[in-house]
Order: structure tokens, then C-alpha cells, then sequence
């Protein structure tokens, strides 16, 4: 997904306009008590200008300023300087608690937590880093909220505060560009970057990892998933060609040069079963007795690699 068409809310005009003190609706607040009337009372005699409120044009509610609103009613005025914020009534509710958490009096942790429950429900998209940064939070306890909130409902990606776009789970991203570098290893790192969802840099540490012979996806980022069926069982009974078909289509084996090899050894032996009579037929009878040992010598060289890539299996955390 493109970077530039991740959804960022939009910004508050500059420009001041006196509006009357009627025409205004109470603010959709994230706080618990709307008014504190004693600090109210402070701001109106402080004697002080006071900054414009922050309105949402399209339904005059108070985003930002509540208790410049009231000081400025203590004080006798009809009419107040505002901004307009012409966004949705969601992202007027975020801009309301990004102001709240940024000055005047504070939000109370209750109020925060409260708040960033309601925009995991109106965002759902957005990042645990990029809500946490908003509400005053941090990352860990919205991801908490959100696991407890939406089990199981979380998107494939989510939106940044810079609006980029990345996956929720940063193994599938990883997945995603072993599989598109398989099949397209000519393509540049911001391509293969742009169509899995994840930095360049991530891209290339894939190709890397994968140049090594090693999982894409480090060890502390990978999926718990459900345990598959056993090593010593799976495959068994499947003829050789169709284990070999399955095993040429695995992008980590296909981009290093040790996986090639393997394939090409494998295919050659699937090649060779299918001529075993030509084969035989071919190998003089004074030759038999070497080629026999050599073939078994062979089988014996398979049988071992066999054993160690079963033992690597066993060792495998994901199994």
C-alpha cells in the first residue's frame, strides 16, 4: 500500500474568527468532569488574552478550550476568537485529546486510557505507537487494550503517526518479501518494499538472511502458531515427486545458493528413479559391483542428511 494514501486527519485552519458565545455547543471531552470551575475562575482573572478556541465547524462543538469558554463567559463576553476544524467528529474527538495531553490542565490516567478504548474503536487502523502518542500512553498498555477490546479482530496493517503504513505483524511483512523475492529477484528493494508493506531496510535484511540460509523472520519476531503435525510424520506416504514439487516451491530455498543445490540433487535423483531400467541396463557387468557400492554409499550419505535435517526440525521452536 502506498504511503501516500494512508489517511491522516486533517489540521485546524489558521485563520481567527470572533464567533458568539452562544453559537457554541459543550465539547465532546475526554475528560470525566468537563469544567473545573476553580481553574476556570483562574484563567478569568488572570487578565491575560486567551488563545482562540478550537471549533468543529461542522458542528460548532468545542474541541479545545472548554475552559477558555467559560472564563471568557465569567468575564462578560459575547464573543470568542475560534479556529475550525473541518475533519470528521472522530478525528475531532483525537485532536480534542491530543490538545488536552499537550497543555492546560491534565488528563488523568483514567481519562487517557478511557480515551485511547474509544479511538481503537473509531481507528482501528492506527498503530499501538501512533494512539499511544496521542493519548498521553504507553505503546505497550494500547496494545494491551487493544487485545483486550477487539480479540482477534486486529487489521493486517496499520497507520503510523507519519502516516506510513506497516504491517501489524512484522513476520507476515517479512513472509510476504521472501515470497515476492523469489519470484522476482531482479526487482529493487522500494518495489518488492512498497508491495509487502514494510522499509526497504526490512527488505534487505530479508534478502540477506535469506542469502545466509537462515529464516527470514527473526527468531524473536515470528508467529506462535498452532503446533504442526509431527516431523517423523509429515510427508510420509507422499511419493518422492510430489515431496520435491512441494519443496521447489519455498522462496527461502530457492534464493540461496545451498537450497538450490539441494534442489537440483533432489530433482536429479526424481529424474533418475524414472530411468532406473535404462540405468541398470547401462552400467557394464564388471561395473555392477562398483556401481552397487557407490549407490549405496549413496544411500547412506542421504539417509545421514535425512537424520540431521530431522534433528533440526525437532529444534525448530515453531513445531
Amino acid at each position: 500500500m502506498d504511503d501516500r494514501n494512508a489517511r491522516r486527519p486533517e489540521q485546524p485552519s489558521p485563520h481567527v474568527a470572533e464567533v458568539p458565545v452562544g453559537a457554541l455547543l459543550a465539547a465532546d471531552s475526554p475528560r470525566s468532569v468537563p469544567v473545573d470551575e476553580s481553574h476556570a475562575q483562574a484563567l478569568a482573572n488572570s487578565g491575560r488574552t486567551l488563545p482562540p478556541l478550537l471549533v468543529h465547524r461542522s458542528t460548532m462543538r468545542v474541541i479545545d478550550g472548554t475552559h477558555r469558554l467559560r472564563a471568557a463567559v465569567l468575564r462578560g463576553r459575547d464573543t470568542v476568537g475560534v479556529t475550525y476544524f473541518d475533519g470528521s467528529p472522530e478525528d475531532a474527538f483525537v485532536l480534542s485529546v491530543e490538545s488536552n495531553i499537550s497543555h492546560g490542565l491534565p488528563l488523568t490516567l483514567a481519562e487517557r486510557t478511557a480515551a485511547a478504548s474509544r479511538i481503537l474503536r473509531s481507528h482501528p487502523d492506527w498503530s499501538d505507537r501512533g494512539i499511544a502518542g496521542r493519548t498521553g500512553l504507553a505503546a505497550k498498555t494500547v496494545g494491551a487494550l487493544r487485545r483486550r477490546e477487539a480479540p482477534g479482530h486486529d487489521p493486517p496493517s496499520r497507520v503510523g503517526r507519519d502516516g506510513r503504513v506497516r504491517p501489524a505483524d512484522p513476520a507476515r511483512g517479512r513472509e510476504v518479501a521472501a515470497r515476492l523475492l523469489a519470484g522476482r529477484p531482479t526487482a529493487s528493494l522500494r518495489q518488492i518494499a512498497r508491495e509487502a508493506g514494510i522499509a526497504p531496510s526490512t527488505v534487505r535484511d530479508v534478502r540477506r538472511r535469506i542469502g545466509e540460509g537462515v529464516d527470514p523472520v527473526p527468531a524473536g519476531q515470528r508467529r506462535s502458531v498452532t503446533a504442526p503435525a509431527p516431523v517423523t510424520a509429515r510427508g510420509r506416504g507422499q511419493p518422492l515427486a510430489a515431496l520435491v514439487t512441494g519443496l521447489c516451491k519455498d522462496p527461502l530455498l530457492r534464493l540461496s545458493e545451498a537450497g538450490r543445490l539441494l534442489l537440483r540433487m533432489l530433482d536429479l535423483q526424481v529424474s533418475g528413479l524414472r530411468q532406473r531400467d535404462r540405468i541398470v541396463a547401462a552400467v557394464p557387468p564388471y561395473r555392477a559391483e562398483t556401481a552397487a557400492a557407490a549407490a549405496a554409499q549413496c544411500a547412506r550419505d542421504w539417509q545421514e542428511l535425512s537424520e540431521e535435517l530431522g534433528r533440526r526440525a525437532s529444534a525448530d521452536p515453531r513445531d
